[in-house]
């Protein structure tokens, strides 16, 4: 079948993925063969394809694909996740642009914007994937807000709570203002930040004296309730049992005495702010403190903050400093570093705040997990580096604060009846928790109109630490045919951003729920960055764009260029010119089988020797290509693997094969290397269609006529088999001989249609197996062997073996001797300054260590050089 000129890509993608998902290749069902899975990292629902995605997705796409490719029952499940912070935000966004209030809404209706804004904008990310190539099994999407998705999590929940393992507390928690939500610990990042640190003077009650304390944050003195001292400063001995007057809003407070305090930092005198600080909670539970609360869900003052209400944290800090100062309470500000914790989703700056929240206790369910992954090596973090960071997260693990203040989410399955703090029951359904109440209060008059559900949701990722199980009903159907064959699923890929967020709470699950591990491997890719290593991001404008990537240097390319440099666990350093070096090898490969195409075939030519080696050479180099390429998949070294099969492909195929095979300009090939060299073709493409799928299977199709079973999305990976080990060395030896040949041509302006003579002193005893691909690749009249050297010749060495080019008839020789001669004067010249350098005992003596070697080996390489001039012009006569 006739090939076009040039590769079309868009054609070509548009054109394979119909027909991938027209013939189900992707749709996996349980059956008698060995089960590969893999479920997605799934993105934000709110999400679009960024280079992260890319390259996780990339990853994965290569291991289900190959997969495939080895015969097993290939499940790539994937689907979306419903991100309450980040999805709340942009309801809540574009209910304001609708001049929409979202406190003005009932939960009802605010659910009813939030999947409308789902459907419509929901789900973009799966369809960008399917443009990358992405095989995903779309028949399985599932959405962690799903009907049966929801049910699993509400079921967790109730069993988790009936065990004991979730409790609802008053607690010190961190409040993001912008989401006006509390957030689990793992969803503050702490920065470093500049801010300063502000002297305030407080008036002792009932005299003239003051103490100074020292607080990164002024505002925060509406919500003092005491001053603390350690016991054994004798500095402060004087104050003990006096109290203070807080400036402003002169409250009257007590000063207390822990060995709390540190006498070192600041002044040694420490305001105490239970409601805003969690150290100063503890301060205030141990001392009996009043508790003050003085900021808004927004961050804002409330009443405390007296004619500072309604106004921003930050905007009061500025002003109150200058109050202070202007009331002679403000002595002094130093440039002070310290964290700031903020929220890994809108990066606001969090706020400590007490508030009822539930809780999961994590102590006992950590053990099987910290087990599985420390001790018994059940599953393998890839690279095992990574240990450490989960040892660290897992033994100093809180427990996990899964309660949000949002609307989208599953709804916290807790149904009020009283005011108490203990006055509800947890359930399934409202049905159950009537029944629950009825029997818990003894009161059979109870009606669903008493019960009020907790207005909470759920954190999100208390939904995705159940996904692989989830995908396959295992939480409501334990043991359905899916979840027994799926699960445990394969491998995971993900990056370490999420190593605690996301995959040790599944590792914790899995335990839980099915007493056994959710995957065998987790391979933890890097961050993508640009050139200059700053995290790629739309602020920084340095991300590009995913879609036209692909446009521009087709999706292979792209795919290429993401694994040419992404091992494991490293950032990757984009370049756009990796995208362009895998688009050039795309075209590498597509112009050797137009090369081949074009061969026409006479069936009465014998096969020449030429042909019979290069072919059982490559035939080698394959299998041994193969096996370093296994090894790597099996360490997880996709960008290894990748580059063993470029380096198979565009050396040794197209360099080295094609060339030794190709038949004379014009002339037919003999039909059984023509074969031969189809068979590798396909075994070539079969090892680099999971990283280049389109391109291949477009070419496997020109190839032959193929029907939907014989596609190469499902033929069957190579088989390894005994490798010739002589004929790869002997090969590396005949192809510096023939680099030697194509030197001396070059430099001679010697053209390849010129047939030379060749002779050679075999002093390494090499083997001749090679001697009809030299004479072909070098055009050689015929190969001599001799014992001495050939006078009017070129000569070069491979190893100890000397080869000879009679240069009669082909150059002028007394131009050459005149060349030669002239070169090695200078040659001669230039080695008599730098000896006379080197015999200079006080440069020698003075000089750098370096210097000399350098001076040194530019001795080596005068002498080695005037060697072979003077060899060159002895072989001239």
């Amino acid at each position: 079948m006739s090939i076009p000129a040039k590769y079309d890509a868009k054609q070509v993608e548009n054109k394979w993925y119909d027909y991938w998902m027209k013939n189900n290749y992707f749709h996996s069902t349980p059956d008698d063969r060995e089960p590969y899975t893999i479920v997605i990292p799934p993105p934000n629902v709110t999400g679009v394809l960024h280079m992260g995605h890319m390259l996780n997705n990339t990853i994965q796409d290569v291991l289900i694909r190959r997969a495939r490719l080895l015969g097993k029952n290939a499940c790539w499940v994937p689907g979306t996740d419903h991100a309450s912070i980040a999805t709340e935000a942009k309801v809540v966004a574009k209910l304001k642009e609708q001049g929409i209030d979202k406190n003005d809404l009932s939960r009802e209706e605010f659910l009813k914007h939030a999947w409308d804004w789902t459907h419509e904008y929901g789900g973009v990310i799966l369809e960008q994937l399917k443009k990358l190539g992405c095989s995903c099994d779309w028949d399985r999407t599932k959405f962690t807000m799903d009907d049966d998705m929801s049910e699993a999590v509400i079921k967790v929940f109730v069993d988790l709570h009936e065990k004991g393992l979730i409790y609802r507390g008053y607690r010190m928690v961190n409040w993001d203002p912008e989401a006006k939500t509390t957030l689990s610990d793992e969803e503050v990042i702490h920065e470093e930040r500049q801010g300063n640190l502000y002297y305030l003077n407080y008036k002792i009650e009932g005299s003239d004296d003051t103490l100074t304390i020292a607080t990164t944050r002024p505002e925060t003195i509406f919500g003092d309730t005491a001053i603390c001292i350690n016991p054994n400063d004798s500095r402060f001995t004087h104050l003990k049992g006096k109290k203070a007057i807080v400036p402003i809003c002169k409250r009257v407070i007590p000063i207390i005495e822990d060995d709390y305090v540190d006498v070192e930092f600041g002044t040694g005198c420490l305001k105490v702010t239970p409601a805003h600080d969690e150290n100063d909670k503890v301060l205030g539970d141990k001392h009996k403190l009043e508790v003050i609360d003085i900021f808004n869900e927004d961050a804002s003052l409330n009443s405390f903050g007296m004619h500072y209400e309604g106004k921003d944290r930050f905007v009061v800090r500025k002003a109150i400093a200058k109050e202070l100062e202007e009331q002679g309470v403000l002595i002094k500000t130093e440039t002070h570093i310290n964290k700031v914790g903020t929220s890994e989703r809108t990066k606001a700056v969090i706020e400590p705040r007490l508030s009822d929240q539930w809780f999961l206790k994590m102590e006992d369910l950590v053990k099987p997990a910290i087990k599985a992954v420390l001790e018994d090596d059940d599953i393998k973090l890839f690279p095992k580096k990574f240990e450490n960071t989960y040892r660290h997260w897992m033994e100093n693990i809180r427990d996990w604060n899964i309660s949000r203040q949002l609307m989208w989410g599953q709804q916290i399955p807790a149904y009020y009846y009283g005011d108490g703090k203990e006055d509800f029951v947890v359930a399934e359904s409202i049905e159950l928790a009537l029944e629950k109440a009825r029997a818990k209060t003894g009161n059979t008059t109870l009606s669903k109109e008493n019960l009020t559900q907790d207005k909470d949701a759920l954190d999100t990722w208390f939904s995705s630490w159940l996904w692989p199980m989830s995908v396959f009903d295992g939480i409501r159907n334990p043991e359905n045919e899916e979840i027994k064959y799926y699960y445990p699923t394969n491998d995971l890929v993900t990056g370490p951003d999420i190593l605690f967020f996301w995959v040790a709470r599944m590792i914790i699950a899995g335990y839980e729920y099915k007493d056994e591990k959710p995957f065998n491997n987790v391979y933890l890719t890097g961050l993508v960055r640009d050139k200059q290593r700053r995290k790629m991001s739309k602020s920084l404008g340095n991300s590009p764009d995913s879609l036209k990537l692909i446009e521009e240097y087709s999706a292979d390319g792209v795919r290429v260029g993401l694994l040419l440099s992404s091992a494991a666990g490293n950032d990757l350093m984009f370049d756009e010119a990796l995208c362009q070096q895998g688009k050039g090898f795309g075209n590498k490969i597509w112009n050797a089988y137009r090369l081949v195409n074009g061969w026409e075939v006479d069936n009465n030519i014998e096969q020449p020797e030429a042909s019979k080696i290069a072919i059982a050479w490559y035939e080698s180099k394959f299998q041994k290509s193969l096996v370093e390429i296994e090894d790597h998949f099996s360490k997880y070294r996709l960008s290894d693997a990748l580059m063993a099969i470029y380096k198979l492909i565009y050396d040794d195929f197209c360099g080295w094969l094609l060339e030794m095979v190709k038949p004379a300009y014009q002339q037919p090939i003999d039909e059984k290397t023509l074969k031969s060299v189809i068979a590798i073709f396909e075994d070539n493409l079969k090892i680099i269609h999971p990283f280049m799928p389109f391109l291949t299977e477009d070419i496997w199709h020109y190839i032959s006529e193929r029907t939907s079973e014989e596609a190469l999305i499902v033929a069957k990976w190579p088989e390894t088999k005994p490798v010739n080990e002589a004929l790869i060395t002997e090969f590396e030896f005949a192809s510096e001989v023939i680099s030697g040949i194509r030197n001396i041509r070059k430099q001679k302006n010697i053209a390849f249609k010129d047939a030379i003579g060749f002779s050679a002193i075999n002093n390494e005893k090499s083997s001749t197996t090679f001697d009809a691909i030299i004479a072909k690749l070098g055009n050689l009249e015929s190969i001599d062997y001799t014992t001495e050297a050939v006078e009017g010749a070129l000569t070069f060495r491979v190893k100890s073996n000397e080869y000879f080019i009679p240069m009669a008839g082909t150059i002028d020789v007394e131009a050459e001797v005149k060349k030669l001669t002239e070169e090695l004067k200078y040659t001669e010249g230039f080695l008599k300054s730098v000896q006379k350098k080197l015999s200079n005992e006080r440069f020698v003596a003075g000089a750098p260590e370096q210097v000399v070697a350098s001076e040194k080996k530019k001795e080596a390489d005068a002498l080695a050089k005037i060697e072979t001039l003077k060899t060159s012009l002895a072989n001239l006569g």
